[in-house]
């Protein structure tokens, strides 16, 4: 059984999407990426160092339609 190639994650993205992630939206040159974060806390400690919020939004509570616009 032969089995095709699988895309990567950018070749995902831009065949469902239609965006290319690699295209700069500023001058359209090329991006490229420079690493692969692939200890659990990578991200977090990069983000902690650079003074940006690390943890997840909490969730809002489900809210129903405004009864007045039924009136």
């Amino acid at each position: 059984m032969e089995r095709t190639p699988r895309l990567d994650w950018a070749g995902l993205l831009r065949r469902t999407f239609a965006l290319d992630v690699f295209a700069c939206s500023r001058c359209g040159g090329r991006r490229r990426a420079l690493a692969y974060l692939t200890a659990p806390g990578g991200g977090r400690a990069i983000l902690e160092h650079l003074a940006l919020p690390s943890r997840p939004a909490k969730l809002a509570l489900a809210q129903g339609p405004p009864q007045s616009a039924w009136c």
